[in-house]
């Protein structure tokens, strides 16, 4: 066996190394020690206004005439990434569907939501054959490795957000794709009492055993935004305001097991306190203005836009109507990190994250 050499030159010895398709330890250590304090946020925070996306978006139904096979979706990319992605682990986009249109079935290891900005409930979504009628602000899941597609029977176009965690899948490498038999419209479910959905109820069937996961599920906006306002004179969470989870209603938990869901309301004039979690959040603006500080970039917003908080980034909401409140749908990936975890919260001077709620200060 070769004896080391002597005074050999570290620098050097790194490039031999890395020729022979290896690393000296001494490099993560180095990695590691960067690491002191927490990871940098990845990404950066970033808006994309309502203006700009829906003039695209009309654009692209010239574009792209039909949308049978091609998703007319413009996808929102984190400028701070190399990868595509809204987030280091989530995409987010704004899809829309005209009159007359059926966007093809499919189905992948790829887990979506999709949260309705105008549709008037002709319009609907499938998931495994079950009808899922898409109204504004409705929240539609389609699990991973569930069929699905959207039809549009009606005169209106119908346009809706996108969140997906395409990014993760792909850097766990188990993307898989499969088109539905023949390229064409899922088969439906004869009766609504073959549906899963009716299974998730408060009252159950006493002679089956309710399925705990990949449920289509139909969140109705009207029973959300009425828990909302139910709710609004709480001390709710002094980092997000009235902040509710959308939640597994057989199993509990989160939304899907990569994807959790937010809604939120910040009351006229609140201003949240600054906090940051390990967690990456995407945003859409249902209603309200307002501006989210991340960091020292302001995010002014406006109903309708969207934007994004890359994760460990110091943030805070602020709601600048004194006489409306603002709400905000979000996404984020929580779930994930819960899995495994790595979920931590810091509040602004180190205060729990599990304090009781304070009163929202008001500006």
């Amino acid at each position: 066996m070769a004896q080391p050499e002597r005074g050999k030159d570290l620098k050097a010895f790194d490039t031999e190394l890395s020729r022979l398709h290896m690393t000296g330890q001494w490099i993560y250590d180095e990695l590691l020690v960067k690491a002191i304090g927490g990871p940098r946020p990845k990404g950066e925070p970033y808006i994309w206004k309502w203006e700009t996306v829906y003039s695209k978006l009309i654009e692209a139904c010239e574009a792209l005439p039909e949308s049978q096979t091609a998703r007319r979706s413009l996808v929102f990319n984190n400028p701070g990434l190399e990868t595509h992605g809204t987030t280091h682990t989530l995409l987010m986009g704004i899809q829309i569907i005209k009159p007359g249109e059926e966007a093809w079935a499919h189905r992948h290891t790829i887990a979506a939501i999709r949260f309705v900005i105008q549709g008037d409930g002709n319009v609907y979504t499938t998931v495994d054959g079950e009808i899922c009628p898409m109204e504004d602000y409705d929240l539609i899941l389609t699990p991973k490795w569930t069929w699905h597609d959207h039809r549009n029977p009606s005169k209106k176009t119908t346009i809706w957000l996108d969140a997906l965690d395409v990014p993760l899948i792909l850097a766990l490498n188990v993307p898989f794709y499969e088109p539905y038999p023949g390229n064409r419209a899922q088969a439906l479910k004869g009766d609504e009492s073959d549906y899963l959905q009716q299974r998730a109820a408060p009252v159950r069937p006493t002679w089956e055993r309710t399925k705990t996961a990949n449920l289509p599920m139909r969140y109705r906006w009207k029973d959300t935004e009425a828990q909302l306002k139910a709710l609004a004179k709480t001390a709710g969470s002094p980092y997000d305001g009235i902040s509710l989870e959308y939640v597994n209603p057989v199993a509990g938990g989160s939304t899907l097991p990569t994807l959790g869901c937010w809604i939120q309301m910040l009351r006229p004039g609140e201003h949240t306190r600054r906090h940051r979690h390990t967690s990456s959040a995407m945003y859409f603006v249902v209603r309200g203005e307002g501006t989210t500080m991340v960091g020292e970039k302001a995010l002014e917003w406006q109903q309708h836009d969207s934007f994004v908080i890359p994760n460990w980034a110091w943030h805070e909401h602020i709601n600048r109507s004194r006489s409306d409140e603002a709400i905000l749908f979000s996404v984020n990936d929580i779930p994930v990190l819960n899995a495994f975890g790595l979920y931590r919260e810091e509040p602004e001077n180190s205060l729990s994250a599990v304090e009781a709620p304070q009163v929202p200060k008001v500006s």
